[in-house]
Protein backbone atom coordinates (compact mmCIF):
# COMPACT_ATOMS: atom_id res chain seq x y z
CA UNK A 1 0.00 0.00 0.00
CA UNK A 2 2.84 2.28 1.10
CA UNK A 3 4.69 1.80 -2.11
CA UNK A 4 1.30 3.02 -4.37
CA UNK A 5 0.99 5.63 -2.55
CA UNK A 6 5.12 6.59 -3.05
CA UNK A 7 4.22 6.25 -6.59
CA UNK A 8 0.68 8.08 -6.99
CA UNK A 9 2.90 11.04 -5.74
CA UNK A 10 5.71 10.42 -8.08
CA UNK A 11 2.87 10.57 -10.91
CA UNK A 12 1.90 13.82 -9.28
CA UNK A 13 -1.86 15.69 -8.50
CA UNK A 14 -3.42 14.37 -12.04
CA UNK A 15 -2.69 10.45 -10.89
CA UNK A 16 -4.57 11.27 -7.42
CA UNK A 17 -7.54 12.81 -9.11
CA UNK A 18 -7.59 9.98 -11.41
CA UNK A 19 -7.48 7.39 -8.62
CA UNK A 20 -10.50 9.64 -6.86
CA UNK A 21 -12.28 9.08 -9.80
CA UNK A 22 -11.97 5.76 -10.24
CA UNK A 23 -12.81 5.22 -6.56
CA UNK A 24 -16.14 6.80 -6.94
CA UNK A 25 -16.78 5.10 -10.35
CA UNK A 26 -16.48 1.23 -8.61
CA UNK A 27 -17.49 2.18 -4.76
CA UNK A 28 -18.94 5.49 -4.02
CA UNK A 29 -17.63 4.96 -0.21
CA UNK A 30 -13.88 4.22 -1.19
CA UNK A 31 -13.95 7.13 -3.27
CA UNK A 32 -15.11 9.38 -0.33
CA UNK A 33 -12.31 7.47 1.59
CA UNK A 34 -9.77 8.91 -1.38
CA UNK A 35 -11.31 12.08 -1.10
CA UNK A 36 -10.72 12.50 2.61
CA UNK A 37 -7.02 11.20 2.62
CA UNK A 38 -6.18 13.67 -0.23
CA UNK A 39 -7.31 16.15 1.82
CA UNK A 40 -6.04 15.07 5.18
CA UNK A 41 -2.11 14.46 3.85
CA UNK A 42 -2.60 17.90 2.54
CA UNK A 43 -1.82 16.43 -1.10
CA UNK A 44 -4.38 18.34 -2.41
CA UNK A 45 -3.39 22.20 -1.40
CA UNK A 46 -4.62 23.22 2.19
CA UNK A 47 -6.40 20.72 3.58
CA UNK A 48 -6.60 19.24 7.43
CA UNK A 49 -2.90 18.35 6.58
CA UNK A 50 -1.69 21.98 7.40
CA UNK A 51 1.46 21.84 9.63
CA UNK A 52 2.11 25.83 11.55
CA UNK A 53 3.85 27.01 8.49
CA UNK A 54 0.89 27.04 6.45
CA UNK A 55 -1.06 28.24 9.40
CA UNK A 56 1.23 31.47 10.16
CA UNK A 57 1.30 32.03 6.19
CA UNK A 58 -2.57 32.37 6.20
CA UNK A 59 -2.81 34.34 9.31
CA UNK A 60 -0.05 36.54 7.66
CA UNK A 61 -1.99 36.30 4.06
CA UNK A 62 -5.36 37.91 6.53
CA UNK A 63 -3.14 40.69 8.19
CA UNK A 64 -1.89 42.25 5.06
CA UNK A 65 -5.76 41.90 3.37
CA UNK A 66 -6.66 43.68 6.27
CA UNK A 67 -4.58 46.53 5.82
CA UNK A 68 -4.96 46.38 2.59
CA UNK A 69 -8.40 47.27 2.30
CA UNK A 70 -8.90 48.87 6.24
CA UNK A 71 -10.94 47.73 8.66
CA UNK A 72 -14.27 49.69 7.28
CA UNK A 73 -13.99 46.79 4.31
CA UNK A 74 -14.43 44.08 6.20
CA UNK A 75 -17.48 45.58 7.90
CA UNK A 76 -19.09 45.82 4.27
CA UNK A 77 -16.97 48.22 2.89
CA UNK A 78 -16.87 48.75 -0.64
CA UNK A 79 -12.83 48.79 -2.55
CA UNK A 80 -11.60 51.63 -4.07
CA UNK A 81 -13.24 52.66 -7.74
CA UNK A 82 -10.45 54.43 -8.70
CA UNK A 83 -12.70 57.75 -8.78
CA UNK A 84 -11.88 59.62 -5.41
CA UNK A 85 -15.04 61.39 -5.68
CA UNK A 86 -17.38 58.97 -6.79
CA UNK A 87 -15.76 56.92 -3.31
CA UNK A 88 -16.20 60.50 -1.48
CA UNK A 89 -19.73 60.36 -2.57
CA UNK A 90 -20.26 56.47 -2.03
CA UNK A 91 -19.24 56.53 1.62
CA UNK A 92 -21.49 60.11 2.20
CA UNK A 93 -24.72 58.46 0.48
CA UNK A 94 -23.90 55.74 2.77
CA UNK A 95 -23.32 57.35 6.16
CA UNK A 96 -26.40 59.14 5.10
CA UNK A 97 -28.20 56.11 4.42
CA UNK A 98 -27.18 54.45 8.12
CA UNK A 99 -28.31 58.10 9.62
CA UNK A 100 -31.94 57.75 8.26
CA UNK A 101 -32.36 53.51 9.29
CA UNK A 102 -31.33 54.75 13.12
CA UNK A 103 -33.87 57.60 12.42
CA UNK A 104 -36.54 55.25 11.34
CA UNK A 105 -35.75 52.25 14.00
CA UNK A 106 -36.11 54.95 16.78
CA UNK A 107 -39.46 56.57 14.84
CA UNK A 108 -40.59 52.78 15.00
CA UNK A 109 -39.55 52.30 18.87
CA UNK A 110 -41.22 55.26 19.72
CA UNK A 111 -44.89 54.27 18.05
CA UNK A 112 -44.26 51.03 19.51
CA UNK A 113 -44.29 52.66 22.66
CA UNK A 114 -47.04 54.63 22.48
CA UNK A 115 -48.87 51.95 21.23
CA UNK A 116 -48.11 50.21 24.29
CA UNK A 117 -49.28 53.39 26.65
CA UNK A 118 -52.63 54.06 24.67
CA UNK A 119 -53.50 50.34 25.57
CA UNK A 120 -52.36 50.30 28.64
CA UNK A 121 -53.67 53.66 29.73
CA UNK A 122 -57.14 52.18 27.74
CA UNK A 123 -56.94 48.98 30.26
CA UNK A 124 -56.17 51.26 33.39
CA UNK A 125 -59.54 52.88 32.62
CA UNK A 126 -62.00 50.33 31.91
CA UNK A 127 -60.36 48.93 35.16
CA UNK A 128 -61.31 52.45 36.80
CA UNK A 129 -65.23 52.52 35.65
CA UNK A 130 -65.25 48.83 36.54
CA UNK A 131 -68.46 48.36 38.88
CA UNK A 132 -67.26 47.47 42.34
CA UNK A 133 -66.69 44.37 44.13
CA UNK A 134 -67.29 42.90 40.17
CA UNK A 135 -64.41 40.19 39.50
CA UNK A 136 -63.58 39.96 35.95
CA UNK A 137 -64.09 36.78 33.85
CA UNK A 138 -61.40 34.61 33.02
CA UNK A 139 -61.03 34.09 28.92
CA UNK A 140 -59.81 31.21 28.50
CA UNK A 141 -58.84 32.09 24.30
CA UNK A 142 -56.24 34.33 25.45
CA UNK A 143 -55.90 33.90 29.40
CA UNK A 144 -56.62 37.47 30.05
CA UNK A 145 -59.72 38.42 31.71
CA UNK A 146 -62.81 40.07 29.61
CA UNK A 147 -65.54 42.07 31.48
CA UNK A 148 -68.41 40.49 32.14
CA UNK A 149 -71.20 40.24 29.64
CA UNK A 150 -74.39 42.08 30.41
CA UNK A 151 -77.31 39.72 31.58
CA UNK A 152 -79.75 38.82 28.83
CA UNK A 153 -82.83 40.80 27.84
CA UNK A 154 -86.31 39.20 27.28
Amino acid sequence: MHDMVLKLDEWGRPAWLGLMVISFILFWPLGLAVLAFLLWSGRMGRGWGCGMGDRARWQQRFADRWERRGRDAWRGGFASSGNRAFDEYREDMLARLEDEQREFQAFLERLRLAKDRSEFDQFMADRKNRPAGEQPQANPDTGGSVPPSPPPQS
